[in-house]
């Protein structure tokens, strides 16, 4: 029997692990403030990385530049896009990691894939399509079918996508970058992503949401 989303939902908001318990690393260096929006109706699930210092202030995923690009990539507005009914979003690390010593984001707390993810996702049996944005949740939601590079796998982003029939049981993934302006240049130099995936992506989020 799959497990109630509402009490999963309100563990995961009281959820500690990494800042009293951590299994990797150091201890959080801030208070907890998970953020994710699971969903027993979305059919689209998207899967990121972790939030960044907007979002942990915010509490909101996606209140920031990349959270603009995405939904432009998707071609829907912030009435869809935080609608509970029709996007679930989950990334791969509930709260902010920290910064590393260069000023950059850390990877995603491995305690929460650990801790959660497995049950999340056992919960949401009627979702269709997992968008896994960037490496940490290709890894998880696509296994051996990761390429080496973030770029051979979303180039590869056909035969993921039509390797999952529609209907066949488990959800269909379409890989993407982050939607950082940090790749622009990436975007630049692999113009197909716009040209053939972004097409694929606006019709699939159309299709599930309506």
């Amino acid at each position: 029997m799959n497990e109630d989303l509402s009490a999963l939902l309100a563990d995961i908001r009281a959820c500690r692990i990494c800042r009293d318990t951590p299994s990797s690393g150091m201890p959080l260096p801030h208070e907890p403030n998970p953020v994710c929006v699971p969903s027993a109706k979305a059919r689209i699930c998207i899967c990121g990385q972790a939030p960044g210092t907007r979002v942990h202030k915010s509490g909101r995923p996606f209140t920031d530049p990349s959270g603009v690009r995405l939904r432009n990539w998707m071609g829907i507005g912030e009435e869809v896009f935080y609608d509970p009914a029709r996007i679930s979003i989950i990334p791969m690390g509930f709260c902010f990691p920290g910064h590393d010593k260069n000023g950059g984001d850390l990877p995603p707390r491995r305690e929460c894939r650990a801790a959660w993810h497995d049950r999340l996702f056992d919960a949401m049996p009627q979702l269709e399509l997992v968008i896994a944005v960037g490496r940490y949740a290709q890894d998880y939601h696509m296994g051996a079918e990761v390429r080496p590079t973030l770029t051979e796998t979303v180039r590869n982003w056909h035969a993921v996508f039509d390797g999952r029939p529609a209907g066949g049981g488990k959800p269909r993934i379409l890989p993407l970058p982050h939607p950082s302006w940090r790749n622009n240049a990436w975007l630049k130099k692999n113009p197909w992503f716009d040209t053939e995936l972004l097409p694929v992506l606006r019709a699939e989020v159309t299709r599930l949401t309506s």
